[in-house]
């Protein structure tokens, strides 16, 4: 089981997104509010951790988040599946099947105005 807090503000990948027009291609980009939250992430999480999980597991995730606004958790989930693959927690899981990451029970929002954080359980299905 690996289990370790991440201490920063749960921001999800889809508000604000860059949007930029060269010719007839789009390409779109994430905010910078977003890269910032990814940045701090990959500084963060404890090397021992980036196995490159590859079978079934359960990734249960706490966010702890400054505001009383609705936040929502599927876009939260997306965004911190994406950080633990680029940090090499978790195996690219759309590369090869969706089946490493199989559940997130246990997955809640939650306010703490004076310490925002994300805490992630990671367990053997």
């Amino acid at each position: 089981m690996y289990k370790f807090t991440i201490p920063v503000h749960p921001i999800t990948k889809k508000n604000n997104p860059r949007i930029y027009r060269t010719g007839n291609k789009t390409i779109v980009l994430p905010s910078k509010a977003y890269e910032n939250f990814e940045n701090d992430c990959l500084k963060i999480i404890p090397s021992k951790y980036r196995t490159k999980i590859d079978y079934p597991v359960n990734v249960k995730v706490c966010y702890y988040v400054k505001t009383k606004r609705r936040v929502d958790k599927t876009n939260l989930e997306s965004a911190i599946m994406d950080v633990l693959v680029k940090a090499g927690v978790l195996a690219d899981d759309s590369a090869i099947s969706p089946e490493i990451v199989v559940s997130t029970d246990g997955s809640r929002v939650f306010i703490d105005k004076n310490n925002p954080r994300i805490e992630i359980e990671i367990t053997r299905m």
